[in-house]
């Protein structure tokens, strides 16, 4: 059992997997386990769960410095990005970085029959290639490695430029103060620093673009008044990023919702210093450059099997060894690793 502030986590020693999985407050499973006792004894009912789609939407909001009104609930990232590759204009073209996430560049370059291309670059070279394109899509911090793109830079490029914006911040909520009303797009999946469940995401949209979406997935939910919007046409969605909710995952919304009210409640600029002071003793610890996020990426997945056998738990991505430290970890944490990895090896780690 760890205390974080002012949370209790039940999340084991060593478990530095966060940038893959995230652990809930321990009141956030209790919520899900007491709604899944009832379930089973069949004492639920679906109208309840509206209420904590739209409480979670709305911390959502809060979180990434967005109006709460831009806001559309889905499941995934590829699912809320497919409805604005969907819209975008035949012959568009898309800048993203190389080695970025799936979910940001496969709703593109599936429409690559419209004419839709997508350029990578290095991503030294983002910034440079910004003029180029009528969009960028890019994650704030890169999955693989932890990377970090200034969104104030980014910004100012684009806006000279004319160039859309989308971010995913899947890998930045949760421990990065956010203010991106500025950007087009804002995407991000609740299951890793955010603590929810899986199969709860939202993406905000800036009402200049919002008519660019297409709601390929057009459901009851996202209709006028979604509990008359049952059966039968004519075709009446919601106005604004209403149009495009989908039909919601109950458990993961109702898990999103008391995750969320939480972490809006926690000094998020103290959050970004515990992470980062962890990662950054880390880096120093093993004589590799101090990291850009909480995000690490080692080249010691030849540590792997050692690793687990003390207990910790990480990830290999992209070739390299990744952990993640998030509010719930301790120094303990960054000593466990750092006794493993000098004893596995002398040669350099990143």
């Amino acid at each position: 059992m760890r205390e974080a502030f002012g949370a209790s986590f039940g999340v084991e020693h060593g478990y530095l997997n966060t940038a893959a999985i995230g652990v809930p407050p321990d009141f956030v499973a209790e919520s899900l386990h007491a709604a899944i006792t009832r379930w089973s004894e069949g004492r639920i009912s679906a109208a309840e769960f509206d209420e904590p789609v739209a409480r979670a939407k709305e911390r959502f909001a809060e979180l990434v410095g967005v109006p709460r009104e831009r806001v559309t609930t889905g499941s995934s990232v590829s699912q809320l990005v497919g409805t604005v590759a969907a819209g975008v204009a035949a012959g568009t073209s898309v800048l993203v970085v190389e080695r970025e996430f799936t979910s940001v560049t496969f709703p593109f370059a599936v429409q690559r029959d419209r004419g839709v291309r997508v350029t990578e670059v290095p991503p030294d070279r983002l910034l440079d290639a910004v003029p180029e394109h009528d969009v960028v899509a890019v994650s704030l911090v890169q999955s693989a490695d932890g990377r970090v793109f200034r969104p104030e830079e980014l910004r100012a490029v684009a806006e000279r430029h004319g160039v859309r914006v989308l971010l995913d911040v899947s890998q930045a909520a949760g421990w990065m103060p956010l203010e991106l009303e500025w950007a087009d797009w804002v995407v991000g999946c609740g299951y890793k620093w955010l603590m929810t469940p899986r199969g709860a995401a939202w993406l905000a949209t800036r009402p200049e673009v919002l008519e660019l979406q297409r709601a390929h997935g057009a459901n009851w939910y996202a209709g006028q008044d979604p509990w008359s919007n049952l059966y039968g046409l004519p075709l009446r969605l919601a106005e604004g990023a209403g149009a495009f909710d989908a039909s919601p995952d109950w458990f993961a919304q109702l898990g999103a919702a008391a995750a969320l009210d939480w972490l809006r409640t926690v000094d998020l600029p103290a959050v970004r210093e515990h992470c980062m002071e962890l990662a950054g003793t880390l880096c120093a610890e093993l004589e590799v450059p101090p990291p850009d996020s909480p995000i690490v990426a080692l080249d010691a997945t030849h540590a792997s099997a050692e690793l687990r056998a003390a207990g910790v738990r990480c990830t290999a991505r992209d070739g390299r060894l990744r952990l993640a430290f998030h509010l719930y970890n301790t120094e303990d944490d960054v000593r466990l690793v750092s006794e493993v990895l000098r004893r596995s090896s002398s040669a350099p780690l990143r």
